[in-house]
């Protein structure tokens, strides 16, 4: 099978080096960014190591015709996005104009959110769905019927959250519960990489995402929080204890339309001080703003800006220490009874460096990135038209899970969050 893969960072390099060790299912891999020297430098770091032929190319995400250009050469059975989340919709409509399967991890956003157009039609979509969030999965959602006509899938948010948290709530539903009432899912990174500031994945999108007002679903309806308002103290298996605060999170609005008579559903992620600090204080001075200023002549945009003098989350692998742990906590009904369970992953930072160069925020990433594609690409997942993780059979992916590196666990007497 022939994939190409758009994207060089952080996670992007992970889902190459798996697809590369899954050479019999990828044949022929073509990888595509806007930096064609990262491109080449995978290339030439998986040179003797997988039986895939290896291809790069230079291509602008945003420029559908250039996009249709390098799919029609190459001519692969599905493209797998993992370029920014800005990118998610040109890319889509090149695929369905080529007719080729398009996978994703993360849903689409807009980087100009003054574009008038993209306001225009954002405040419109804020009085429909009650949240503020400038991110939701209504845009790519809109191409489901035109993929169904052209006969290809689009697989969104193969990721972790999004993506495993997913398919995790698809096999509890299917493997422990006749009903499920309530999800909460909590991302734990117990890393330490020894900055006093850094993100573990693009920072530009991170710390739009930390710094926004939070959400989630409760019967029926979207309930709008300040952003960090709702703090939980959680003790992780393999982490230990730690505060985790409440955000909007796009598998919330998947998970609230795929599992059938869900109360309640929530997002949850850790934070040191040390973080918290530093984004509000980059936030007070304007740091996080996506509106462009005038600097001596030049426009610039400064959370661009910003994103420069971090840290690159790519180069933060050898110096990550400790581990994360994310799953979901269900609660519901089997056979009349209550009952809770807790499915989730534990990954040690040094152990996805020491396969594959990468910190576990990437790995936790990239590994399903590589499944979602393969699952597509083999027709395991693969009907026409636009779908979420959850909307597939479970199984085949969990097995995935356990075969490529993200074991799980299942916890049936969670502690649960009030």
């Amino acid at each position: 099978m022939k994939l190409l893969i758009i994207g060089c960072g952080g996670v992007a390099q992970v889902a190459i080096k798996k697809c590369c060790m899954a050479d019999d299912v990828f044949t022929e891999i073509m990888i595509a960014s806007r930096t064609k020297s990262k491109c080449d430098s995978v290339k030439e770091e998986m040179s003797g190591k997988t039986r895939a032929k290896i291809y790069t190319a230079k291509v602008d995400a945003e420029n559908v015709e250039e996009l249709c250009s390098l799919i029609n050469s190459f001519k692969p059975a599905a493209v797998l996005n993992v370029a920014l989340p800005y990118q998610d919709l040109t890319i889509m409509e090149a695929c369905l104009r080529c007719k080729v399967h398009y996978i994703d991890t993360a849903n689409y956003e807009c980087e100009d959110t003054d574009d008038p157009v993209w306001r225009a039609n954002y405040e419109k979509r804020v009085k429909e769905k009650g949240f503020t969030a400038y991110f939701d999965y209504s845009y790519q959602w809109d191409y489901a019927e035109k993929y169904k006509k052209a006969g290809i899938c689009a697989l969104l948010g193969t990721g972790f959250d999004p993506g495993v948290t997913q398919v995790f709530s698809a096999y509890a539903q299917k493997h422990y519960f006749d009903s499920i009432e309530s999800i909460d899912i909590l991302d734990c990174n117990g890393g330490d990489h020894g900055y006093p500031f850094a993100t573990n994945f693009n920072p530009e999108i991170n710390l739009r995402e930390v710094s926004a007002n939070g959400s989630y679903w409760e019967n029926g309806k979207w309930i709008e929080t300040k952003p960090l308002e709702i703090k939980r103290v959680y003790n992780f298996d393999g982490v230990g204890e730690k505060d985790m605060y409440l955000l909007h999170h796009e598998e919330i609005e998947s998970l609230a339309k795929n599992i059938k008579g869900v109360k309640r559903i929530r997002f949850f992620m850790t934070f040191g001080q040390s973080y918290i600090q530093h984004m509000n204080c980059l936030k007070d001075v304007g740091m996080l703003s996506t509106v462009p200023v005038n600097y001596e002549g030049k426009e610039i945009v400064p959370i661009q800006f910003l994103k420069v003098l971090l840290p690159d989350p790519a180069t933060l692998g050898a110096r990550t220490k400790g581990k994360t742990n994310i799953g979901c906590i269900f609660t519901g009904y089997k056979d009349g009874r209550k009952k809770s369970i807790y499915i989730y992953n534990v990954c040690d930072h040094q152990e996805c460096y020491r396969e594959v160069g990468s910190q576990a925020i990437s790995y936790t990433t990239g590994v399903p990135a590589m499944i979602g594609a393969m699952l597509v690409v083999k027709g395991v997942w693969n009907k026409a038209g636009v779908y979420n993780a959850e909307e597939f059979d479970p199984d085949p992916y969990m097995e995935a899970l356990n075969k490529y590196g993200l074991p799980w666990k299942v916890d049936e007497t969670p502690v649960l969050v009030d």
